[in-house]
């Protein structure tokens, strides 16, 4: 059994002229503060990664070095280019079979992608709706197949940081 745990990055400073480069724009504080609250409550809840696949946007690549930054023992942090945005599940299913033998693996990504490859993982309808720094555990039997995910939580940033 591997477990994925799908999370949306954190929040990241508004668009606008200061990041005309979408793909540069990093996380705000605020967004900073919440994930070290959020890896803070996964890691208490040992809902951790051996490693951490992030697309390359500047906002999820700090959103992945957070929760490597705060996991222990530290994950590797590895960028996957089908974690960006735009990319269809059945590439990232196929981009996941490299990591086959990997039993825990966190994917850092953008809306809607993520919630479209939840979606598929699982045979959901809908895709779901992952908020900025939301988190969702799918375990699935191998990363070669990765259908037939069974959805163990869903989790929204507000769940996360409330704590026991």
């Amino acid at each position: 059994m591997v477990t994925l745990l799908l999370v949306r990055h954190a929040i990241a400073e508004p668009r606008g002229e200061a990041w005309p480069d979408d793909a540069l724009r990093p996380l705000s504080e605020k967004g900073e503060e919440r994930m070290r609250d959020i890896a803070t409550r996964l890691l208490a809840l040992d809902e951790t990664a051996t490693v951490v696949l992030t697309s390359p946007l500047a906002r999820a690549v700090e959103t992945a070095r957070i929760l490597a930054g705060i996991w222990t023992p530290a994950p590797n942090v590895v960028i996957l280019d089908a974690l960006g945005p735009g990319h269809a599940p059945s590439a990232l299913a196929d981009a996941l079979k490299e990591f086959e033998g990997v039993a825990r693996v966190a994917l850092v990504g953008h809306e809607p992608d993520l919630g479209q490859f939840a979606a598929w993982l699982t045979g959901a309808r809908h895709p779901l709706p992952f908020k900025k720094g939301g988190v969702a555990r799918i375990d699935v039997a191998s990363l070669k197949t990765l259908r037939d995910g069974q959805l163990v939580w869903f989790a929204t940033p507000k769940i996360l940081r409330a704590g026991p």
